[in-house]
């Protein structure tokens, strides 16, 4: 069973994304891993409440919203559940952000969290976003990540994959517990996996995959792939 933590900033939110993006990409979870997905949003997740299910493995979704619209309370669960589970991780775009402030602030004393933009747009440069984030480069669509350290969750693939971004913040700092596994120009930290437990997370899109860029696919399939083998599959 999959655990698909959504970070809908309401429950408002959760529903139009649950009958949106986040539905399709929970079947595709469903699809790749052979196992039932529960979605949910991201304040119900503690570890106790995780214990009562039979999960293998933890998606954390990315979210279009700035850090200043999240509580801060409602976020220590899911941070106490990141360090102490053994189960497979994976963090996607803003949950890749979230697993590395997880393991760099001492998240209980810092209350506040603020939006770390790529940079702002150089002077003649195009603002191919002016209605999301006006003045600062977004980096959008399949773009080029190249992989900068074999790993497992790259199996099989070419060192330089095609992938689905969105996103205009990025990690500015790579924890010591850390290890960079994926770069690319505009962003170096585009994956990342701790050095001691089996949790990923990365700055693109694997789950909006498509037939003519299926990479996305093939690292969705490879972190299953790990998780049942854990799970003595």
């Amino acid at each position: 069973m999959v655990l698909y933590v959504v970070m809908a900033k309401s429950k408002e939110d959760y529903l139009e994304r649950a009958s949106q993006s986040a539905f399709e990409h929970k079947l595709r979870f469903e699809q790749l891993s052979g196992s039932p997905c529960l979605m949910v949003r991201y304040p119900w997740i503690t570890p106790e409440a995780a214990s009562h299910y039979p999960f293998r493995a933890v998606i954390i979704s990315g979210f279009g919203h700035g850090w200043d619209e999240m509580e801060m309370t409602e976020l220590y669960g899911l941070y106490d559940l990141l360090h102490s589970t053994e189960l497979p991780v994976l963090g996607i775009c803003g949950g890749h952000q979230l697993v590395a402030h997880a393991f760099t602030e001492d998240f209980r004393v810092v209350q506040t969290l603020h939006d770390e933009p790529m940079r702002r747009l150089q002077p003649g440069e195009a603002d191919w976003e002016p209605d999301y984030q006006p003045g600062y480069f977004v980096e959008k669509g399949m773009q080029p990540v190249r992989v900068v350290h074999p790993d497992p969750l790259f199996a099989g693939l070419p060192e330089v994959l095609y992938l689905r971004q969105a996103h205009y913040c990025e990690v500015k700092q790579l924890s010591p517990d850390f290890r960079l596994l994926a770069s690319n120009d505009h962003c170096r930290l585009q994956a990342m996996r701790h050095r001691h437990r089996p949790i990923y997370s990365v700055q693109f899109h694997p789950e909006a995959y498509t037939e003519y860029y299926p990479h996305g696919r093939e690292i969705l399939s490879n972190f299953f792939q790990m998780a049942g083998e854990q799970a003595g599959a």
